[in-house]
């Protein structure tokens, strides 16, 4: 498996956390975001939608972060990120795709470039965009937490809910959003830190990271 990734971006840490979950070896091509490479000629021939990630895998290019990891659930079913009840996975996909849809969606990097250039925004005013996109959905997945009573994770370990959710609370610390009064999420994201899968996922872990200092883990 190749994972062509930004080590910054959301969706390529949400990809590299699940292929570590899955304990499956793959190899990292960065693709810059910050000089446009993912729209380099060659590289929008094989994904048409320009972005990352794109995971090569079984022969074929994939994209689309959510699909891929779905399909990874099905082709490769050791280790799984959604539980075996029904009604366990419908929790889970609910909060996760919350925060894919609704945060990701309105926060990532096309739109926000959008704000700041064609719609004449300063950085003041697209950092306050994206806070507020935070807050409109981690408030209620924090409630939702807090309503079933969570522990350390969302089911008895680490599966799709938290593949999504660390990389938006990555976000959320980084534009100094107030974390404060998600104290669910917070000792979720302190007990996926604390394992190997997720440390080696971690953007300053990552090759095309300015801050990388070598192989971490374990």
């Amino acid at each position: 498996m190749r994972l062509f990734a930004y080590f910054r971006s959301s969706t390529s840490y949400r990809l590299r956390i699940a292929l570590n979950l899955k304990g499956l070896d793959y190899e990292v091509i960065p693709v810059d975001l910050r000089t446009d490479g993912q729209k380099a000629p060659e590289f929008v021939a094989r994904n048409p939608f320009g972005g990352v990630p794109m995971l090569e895998a079984d022969g074929r290019d994939r994209a689309q972060s959510m699909a891929i990891l779905e399909w990874l659930d099905e082709a490769y079913p050791e280790n799984p990120l959604l539980p075996a009840s029904v009604e366990d996975r419908y929790t889970v996909r609910e909060l996760a795709y919350a925060i894919a849809t609704e945060i990701h969606a309105l926060n990532n990097l096309q739109v926000l470039k959008h704000l700041r250039g064609a719609m004449g925004h300063s950085e003041q005013e697209t950092d306050e965009w994206y806070r507020h996109w935070l807050a409109r959905t981690l408030d209620p997945v924090e409630v939702k937490l807090a309503q079933m009573g969570t522990g350390d994770f969302l089911m008895d370990r680490p599966g799709l809910f938290e593949v999504v959710l660390l990389p938006q609370v990555f976000n959320a610390r980084k534009l100094s959003f107030d974390l404060s009064a998600h104290p669910h999420i917070t000792r979720i994201e302190a007990a996926c830190l604390a394992r190997d899968e997720f440390r080696r996922a971690y953007p300053d872990s990552q090759i095309d990271s300015p801050d990388y200092k070598g192989p971490q883990g374990d």
